[in-house]
């Protein structure tokens, strides 16, 4: 027997990082992602798809959200199954609930709205689903384990599908909502369960040492620090083995990277990396840079960022995790050229940049924009329309 294990959609989910135009196509992909679940599911012969929680961002989202969503589920050839989770459960405002929801849900698409063993249709009483459904976002104990303290011998195989962290990889693994790692593994070693689908990890990851209690991750990347996302789980099940391999979905990426940006060499080496990066529509990159810059390398700099920043879907330097000085030198102020007041205005931001008091780095930015400026102003208005913006 065959499935997919996925969980984590998070649909409705925005990223503040992203421009407007970058939004619309990552909630496109996302979508997308979805579709291909439906396909992978039907062209791997599996019999059902269960969704391990957070199917939607919260019980909030917009309507054409919701509406788009059953529209991608109403494509599935095999029958779906979601867990409310931690973003949306199943509280007074579940959007599970919602007419607009109920009225227009597809056929194949069930919601795990309490404990009781589902059979999945047209494979009689040898598959069960069993979720273990959040009906609050802070629910006061392990929901997993109080479904597994209620479960007899199954007739057939059975799949267990959850939400939340388990304990020995929480941070806080003595939270009472944490799912307790031992009961889950003494349940799969007492034959009461099959496979464990669990969401609210963001990483495909494999829990404990029975091969059979894992997380799918999220079908679309979501953030810096996920460890092969993009991807689902297909489920091979028998009583004797399991076999999980993961599959791709989705095609954004999201990239942290911490650069050495030295002189003119290090923005050499910056724009060596940005312009080597393949599909930079669907590259969300945030950078940290480190390193001590003139005011012409800084100028290029900016030039680099402002030009990049209109290929990728979002370029951005983490402020809080960089350290970058700009420290003209002669060179730059000869270059400038320039006499009384505004030479005596440029040499007291230079004496602030260089400080490392507060005010520091507004005083580089505000060297860094004049020089700009003024080396725009000497290139002359034809010279400045070839400038990339």
């Amino acid at each position: 027997m065959r499935f997919v294990h996925t969980g984590d959609w998070q649909l409705g989910m925005r990223r503040y990082f992203l421009p407007p135009e970058a939004q619309v196509r990552y909630d496109a992909a996302r979508l997308e992602a979805i579709r291909a679940i439906g396909r992978l599911a039907g062209d791997e012969g599996a019999a059902f798809v269960v969704v391990a929680g957070d199917v939607f961002e919260s019980n909030l989202v917009d309507r054409q959200v919701l509406g788009r969503a059953l529209e991608a589920l109403r494509t599935f050839p095999v029958p779906v199954y979601l867990l409310p989770g931690n973003h949306d459960p199943l509280d007074p405002t579940s959007i599970y609930r919602s007419p607009s929801f109920t009225d227009r849900c597809p056929p194949g698409v069930r919601v795990l709205e309490t404990t009781d063993p589902v059979r999945v249709p047209g494979l009689g009483e040898t598959v069960e689903v069993v979720g273990a459904p959040w009906p609050t976002k802070r629910p006061s104990g392990d929901l997993v384990a109080e479904v597994c303290a209620g479960l007899g011998p199954p007739a057939g195989l059975r799949v267990l599908v959850g939400h939340g962290a388990v304990d020995r990889l929480s941070p806080d693994p003595d939270s009472p909502q944490a799912i307790r790692l031992a009961a889950l593994e003494q349940a799969v070693g007492e034959g009461l369960l099959h496979y464990v689908a669990l969401g609210d990890r963001h990483s495909v990851t494999e829990v404990g040492s029975t091969g059979r209690v894992w997380y799918a991750g999220t079908p679309l990347v979501t953030d810096y620090d996920e460890v092969d996302p993009n991807q689902v789980l297909l489920v091979t099940l028998d009583d004797a083995r399991v076999t999980v391999e993961p599959r791709r979905v989705g095609s954004w990426r999201f990239l942290r990277t911490r650069l050495d940006v030295d002189g003119e060499q290090g923005v050499d080496r910056l724009e060596a990396y940005l312009d080597g990066l393949p599909d930079k529509d669907t590259s969300v990159v945030e950078l940290e840079l480190v390193g001590t810059l003139g005011l012409g390398a800084k100028a290029r700099l900016d030039d680099l960022l402002e030009h990049y920043g209109t290929l990728f879907a979002s370029l951005r330097v983490a402020e809080h995790r960089s350290d970058l000085a700009v420290l003209p030198d002669e060179a730059d102020l000869d270059e400038l050229g320039l006499v009384g007041f505004a030479a005596a205005t440029l040499e007291e931001l230079r004496t602030q940049a260089a400080s490392g008091q507060p005010g520091a780095e507004t005083a580089a930015d505000a060297l860094g924009l004049l020089y700009r400026l003024v080396r725009g102003q000497h290139a002359g208005p034809h010279a400045r329309g070839g400038e990339r913006r």
